[in-house]
């Protein structure tokens, strides 16, 4: 049975461990098998084999086919459509839902950017890299809630008419996977957080980390 609410437990068990997480984000990019992604992933067949299967058992993963592979049979796989999760059904989840969707979702976010960070994909000048704090009354958060929202549909809108151009032969090759990352969140000030105790070892902690009066 297909998930279709975000508040399914078992979406809630698919993103309780972070290789699932990974292993969802791979299968949601391509088609493939355990064998594959362990590769992928620098895990046990096994480990990847068990994970894989709880996600199919869960509904999340599609079998799609069989290869024939030294007397057994490879199956592959890929990932089924997540649940869609508007304002009003993410306002109405409850807080172990948030919490786990977050953690899932930075968690692949960071994996996302790091990679992409260390082959290079934020070297063109159009790349975009930009943290903002700001201090907003309810109308202003309003306001640029749905600035975000109006911004995301108009990335799917250039990425469907990239896509009939690149059908059609018209886009010049290659094409480039570009990825983006929308976050808008009650934030907490850097200067508000508690004091961290400085390591033990006193002066010979000291002299280990960068000291600009030397």
């Amino acid at each position: 049975m297909t998930i279709t609410s975000i508040d399914d437990p078992r979406y809630l068990k698919a993103l309780g461990h972070p290789l699932r997480v990974r292993i969802l984000a791979l299968l949601e990019e391509e088609t493939s098998s355990p064998v594959q992604l362990a590769k992928k992933l620098g895990a046990s067949l096994g480990t990847v084999a068990y994970h894989v299967r709880t996600l199919h058992e869960l509904g999340l993963l599609e079998d799609v086919g069989t290869t024939p592979r030294r007397g057994a049979v490879e199956h592959h796989y890929k990932a089924v459509p997540r649940p869609r999760v508007s304002g009003e059904a993410w306002e109405n989840a409850s807080p172990v839902t948030k919490q786990a969707m977050t953690d899932a979702t930075l968690l692949q976010i960071l994996d996302y950017c790091r990679i992409a960070a260390a082959a290079g994909g934020f070297d063109r000048g159009e790349a975009v890299v930009s943290r903002t704090a700001l201090k907003l009354d309810e109308r202003g958060w309003k306001e640029l809630s749905d600035a975000f929202s109006t911004l995301l549909a108009s990335m799917e809108s250039v990425a469907a008419q990239a896509a009939e151009r690149l059908a059609g032969g018209e886009g010049a090759p290659p094409p480039a996977n570009v990825g983006a990352v929308l976050m808008l969140f009650e934030a907490q000030r850097f200067s508000d957080q508690p004091s961290v105790d400085p390591p033990s070892g006193g002066p010979a902690g000291a002299r280990r980390g960068a000291d600009p009066g030397s």
